[in-house]
C-alpha cells in the first residue's frame, strides 16, 4: 500500500508539472510549423551538387584569365554584381556569370526568385553562402543578400579587328573611344556600332571604361556579337590602321568637315573624344579628318554615344544608296 501511495504520488507530482513541453503548442510551436519548398541541391551547402557547383564556379574565376591567348594578358579579375535589381537586370540582360550567391536565410522575394530561376536555367552555379563572406565582398554591406559573379571580359586582338573588318563582305567600319570613362557610354556605342553594321570597338587599355557587367547591360546584349579590342597604345594603333588603308575620323564640335559633305564609303574608323576633354592632342593629330555634327539648336556638344550613334547612322545610310 506504501509502495502504491508513493507510486501515485509521483505520477500526480509529475501531472502537475506546468510549462510547455514539445507538441503542445506553447512557446516551440514554430518548430512544428512547415519550412516551405525545398530549396535546390545546389543551395543546401552540405549537399554533394552544392560542393560541384562550387568547385565549378572556382575553376572558372581562375580559369577566365587564364584562357587568353599568350602575350595579350588583362590583369582584370572576376566582377562581383551586387544588390536584387543589379543582379536580376544582368541575368535578364544575358550577362554571362559564373555563380550567383544568395547568403543564408535572406528573405524571398520576386527579384531573388526571379535571379534563381534564371541562373537554374541558363546552367549558372547557385551558391549559399554566409552573410558575412558577401559583407567582406563589398564595401559598404548593401548586397541585400545576393551577388553575381561575372568573369573577366576577353578582348579581341587590334590586329585581329581589324583583320575580320577588312574580311567583311562591306568595307571596314570600326568606332574608336579616346577617354570614354563612363562605362554605360561605351554600352550604348557597343550597341549603336552593332545596329548600323559596324565591326567592332576599340578602345585603349588605360584612362577608359572597360566591358563590365555594366556595360554589358547598357549594350543590351551586343557585347556578345560584337568584337571589343583593348590597345596598349591607342595612338600608335591608329596610325598602324591608317599606313593599312582605313581613313581615322576624328568627331569634335569645331570640325574642318561637316556631316553633310562626309564620304563614308570607304574603310573608316570613327574616333569618339568625351563629352567634356574631346580627343586628346595625339590622337588628333593622328586624324585624316576631324569631323562635326550641324546642329540647328543652341547646344554646344553631343554626348559621345549619341554623336557615334549619328555618324554610325549617316554612314549606314550612305552605304545603302
Amino acid at each position: 500500500m506504501a509502495g502504491n501511495s508513493q507510486r501515485r504520488g509521483a505520477v500526480r507530482k509529475s501531472g502537475s508539472k506546468k510549462g510547455a513541453v514539445v507538441g503542445s503548442g506553447g512557446k516551440r510551436r514554430r518548430g512544428l510549423e512547415g519550412r516551405g519548398a525545398t530549396p535546390p541541391a545546389e543551395m543546401r551547402t552540405k549537399h554533394p551538387a552544392a560542393k560541384r557547383a562550387a568547385a565549378k564556379a572556382k575553376a572558372a574565376g581562375r580559369s577566365s584569365a587564364a584562357g587568353r591567348p599568350a602575350g595579350r594578358k588583362s590583369d582584370d579579375g572576376p566582377e562581383l554584381v551586387l544588390g536584387r535589381n543589379p543582379v536580376v537586370e544582368c541575368l535578364r540582360a544575358g550577362v554571362p556569370a559564373t555563380a550567383l550567391y544568395v547568403a543564408v536565410g535572406t528573405e524571398n522575394d520576386d527579384r531573388l526568385t526571379e535571379s534563381v530561376r534564371m541562373a537554374a536555367d541558363t546552367g549558372i552555379s547557385i551558391l549559399e553562402v554566409p552573410r558575412t563572406d558577401l559583407d567582406r565582398l563589398s564595401a559598404n554591406g548593401l548586397h541585400q543578400g545576393v551577388a553575381l559573379q561575372v568573369p573577366p571580359y576577353r578582348y579581341a586582338h587590334p590586329d585581329d579587328l581589324l583583320d575580320r573588318a577588312r574580311g567583311a563582305a562591306e568595307p571596314a567600319l570600326l568606332v574608336a573611344l579616346d577617354n570614354i570613362s563612363d562605362p554605360r557610354n561605351l554600352g550604348a556605342v557597343i550597341r549603336s556600332v552593332a545596329a548600323f553594321g559596324g565591326h567592332g570597338v576599340l578602345i585603349p587599355q588605360r584612362r577608359s571604361a572597360s566591358v563590365t557587367a555594366v556595360a554589358w547591360r547598357t549594350s543590351a546584349g551586343a557585347a556578345a556579337r560584337l568584337p571589343v579590342a583593348r590597345a596598349t597604345n591607342l595612338t600608335r594603333t591608329l596610325k598602324d590602321w591608317a599606313s593599312q588603308g582605313v581613313q581615322i575620323v576624328g568627331l569634335d564640335a569645331g570640325g574642318d568637315t561637316t556631316l553633310d559633305d562626309f564620304d563614308g564609303g570607304d574603310p573608316t574608323v570613327i574616333v569618339v573624344g568625351s563629352e567634356g576633354k574631346g580627343l586628346s592632342r595625339l590622337v588628333r593629330e593622328s586624324c585624316d579628318a576631324i569631323l562635326s555634327i550641324p546642329m540647328a539648336g543652341p547646344v554646344e556638344s553631343l554626348n559621345a554615344s549619341v554623336a557615334a550613334g549619328v555618324v554610325l547612322s549617316e554612314v549606314a545610310r550612305q552605304r545603302r544608296a
